[in-house]
């Protein structure tokens, strides 16, 4: 794919999500917000937390990375290696926006571990922290996205093109919105 056409994508999925997140969860009141179907589903809250704390670790990684960076010169093309699209395929959602594969989260990012993650006001922090991604990719466009690289958040070992990296946060963020939305439509979600 060409560079271009990766980061009109990323920009647009971010922009929805944002969009989304602001018209349909921001005036919810707290009993919404804390509402769970059953003790296995995550709270409006949690899911939001569980991003904001993605958010925490990969937003400095990648404004680091586009700072210190010796690869200046952006491609005309993003090829994706085979870990990194294998690891941002695991994320998309499907066609009819349903979630492919589940995963468990890791323990640090689980917000019915780490109780602490979640605030009350994770909702418009997600909102905050969608718009500073906006201009993540904004600074990215002026770096060699394919030769950069990102450690991932639970292992500082492994690191992906910068590029994959992007898709993994950026899917992963809009999986979660879409479960959000899925919580929201359940038949028994609370009017008020």
């Amino acid at each position: 794919m060409t560079t271009e056409s990766l980061f009109q994508e990323l920009e647009k999925i971010t922009k929805t999500s944002i969009d989304t997140v602001q018209k349909q969860l921001s005036k919810l009141s707290q009993s919404q917000l804390e509402w769970k179907p059953n003790s296995e589903t995550w709270n409006l809250l949690e899911i939001f937390a569980h991003l904001n704390e993605y958010a925490l670790y990969y937003h400095p990684a990648f404004s680091k990375k586009i700072d210190t960076t010796r690869f200046r010169d952006p491609k005309e093309q993003f090829i994706s290696s085979p870990l990194g699209r294998s690891a941002w395929k695991s994320m998309k959602l499907g066609n009819a926006k349903n979630v492919k594969r589940k995963f468990k989260a890791p323990k640090l990012y689980n917000p019915t571990i780490v109780s602490s993650i979640v605030k009350p006001t994770a909702i418009t922090d997600f909102i905050a922290q969608q718009n500073e991604l906006l201009e993540i990719l904004n600074k990215a466009k002026t770096i060699n996205i394919r030769k950069s690289k990102v450690g991932i958040s639970i292992s500082k070992i492994i690191r992906l093109r910068f590029g994959d990296a992007l898709l993994f946060v950026i899917y992963h963020n809009e999986r979660h919105v879409q479960q959000a939305i899925n919580l929201i439509n359940q038949r028994n979600f609370p009017k008020k």
